[in-house]
């Protein structure tokens, strides 16, 4: 098996191009640059099995760092990617608030 990072590195990169992001260096190591993956209105943190799963706990804690983290850097929204293991679609997790602009987004789209 190889090391956590490995696996974490395969899903950042796949998110970022995924969502026309682009990695963050190095994040968590820098007081400046937190999340996974930014885009022009998103921080993503991303998080991963390492090897296949049926389930994946999703923390309080990093729903709300992250959420922070996104304010902190001038960013609209976060969102947290996880994948139950290599290979496994990502699924994003959003808060209420954006899930009903997306919503609301969708029904404009289809109305028109």
């Amino acid at each position: 098996m190889r090391p956590t990072r490995f696996y974490s590195k395969q899903q950042e990169n796949t998110v970022a191009k995924n969502t026309d992001g682009r990695v963050v260096p190095n994040s968590g190591a820098t007081p400046f640059n937190k999340g996974d993956v930014l885009t022009n209105k998103f921080l993503i943190e991303c998080k991963t099995k390492v090897s296949s799963s049926q389930s994946f706990s999703i923390r309080k804690e990093w729903l709300e760092k992250n959420k922070e983290e996104a304010f902190a850097m001038g960013k609209q929204y976060s969102a947290l990617a996880f994948n139950y293991g290599p290979g496994e679609p990502n699924y994003y997790v959003l808060d209420e608030r954006t899930f009903k602009q997306f919503k609301e987004f969708l029904e404009q789209e289809e109305e028109e």
